[in-house]
């Protein structure tokens, strides 16, 4: 076969393989070659990270060259790790990723952080708390809130057939089956509350914006789970038209927000009889999790 990675041939050892491999990335201008790396050879060799560094002195197999050469053209195509390997770490949990569904981003967890420190605040971490995910994928919002919340219970809705059997999936993998359900539908649609917990990853790129993204995004990620209509909102607007329908008296409505979307997020909110407070910053120091409640029961 044709060698992706230049030099690598059989009788190189792990240590050598490990080398050409994060050249070659790091070549390519791919932003994480060591760890990259790390995990396609760990992949492609069944080893952890220390048993690769016991054995790099070992000597390659012709078809471990193989296989190693396959998994790297296809992270030089831009192909996200976590597509090769076809699982994900969010929160706690291992979840399972594939082409119907987004692949869950670290960013992602300021919403699981947000909503569990409002649910403290209010004393409600030991009730019987019962959650909506809309627009669920993987299931990764709601699945992390019950590995957490160990009385609730959840609904994770999506348009996508095959996202919701990889959530159905990642329920069972971790355990948490026997209180989560998955509904295919359009947002909330048939589905009634009240819920103590609203949560959403929406779809939030302006349409024109995802020609311009990471190929990483753009090539991999499913477009039903990027494109946000022509401003990036109407997920936003749709949700806002559902929230009083579908949250308890005191409930709480949290959603992800792309970059620089709090403020019009909030004005939509605000317009459907919700009182929004100011958004969580992630990691990079971006607006990313927004909080809402009814007017009537702003704290």
């Amino acid at each position: 076969m044709m060698r992706i990675i230049p030099g690598l041939k059989t009788d190189a050892s792990v240590a050598e393989a490990q080398r050409l491999m994060t050249q070659a990335f790091r070549l390519a201008g791919l932003d994480s070659p060591e760890a990259d790396t790390r995990l396609l050879l760990g992949h492609a060799l069944r080893l952890d990270r220390a048993r690769l560094l016991s054995q790099s002195d070992r000597l390659l197999e012709a078809r471990e060259v193989e296989a190693i050469q396959g998994l790297a053209a296809r992270r030089l195509r831009h192909e996200p790790v976590s597509r090769i390997l076809g699982r994900k770490e969010f929160w706690s949990l291992t979840l399972q990723v594939g082409d119907a569904v987004l692949v869950p981003r670290p960013e992602t967890e300021t919403v699981i952080e947000l909503a569990l420190d409002l649910i403290g605040r209010d004393g409600a971490r030991d009730r019987p708390l019962r959650i909506l995910d809309i627009g669920t994928g993987t299931g990764a919002l709601l699945l992390a809130l019950l590995s957490e919340l160990t009385h609730a219970t959840g609904i994770g809705t999506d348009v996508s057939v095959g996202a919701l059997e990889m959530a159905r999936a990642n329920a069972r993998q971790n355990k948490l089956a026997a209180r989560s359900q998955f509904v295919c539908c359009n947002l909330a649609d048939g589905i009634s509350g009240p819920f103590d917990l609203v949560v959403s990853n929406p779809p939030y790129i302006a349409r024109g914006e995802i020609e311009t993204l990471q190929p990483e995004v753009r090539d991999y990620d499913p477009a039903l789970a990027l494109d946000g209509g022509t401003d990036g909102l109407d997920f936003y607007r749709a949700i806002a038209r559902e929230a009083l329908r579908l949250l308890a008296p005191d409930g709480r409505l949290i959603v992800e927000l792309g970059a620089g979307q709090e403020a019009p997020v909030a004005t939509l909110f605000q317009s459907a009889g919700l009182t929004v407070a100011p958004a969580r910053l992630d990691l990079a120091g971006i607006p990313r999790a927004l909080s809402a409640v009814a007017a009537k029961n702003a704290s």
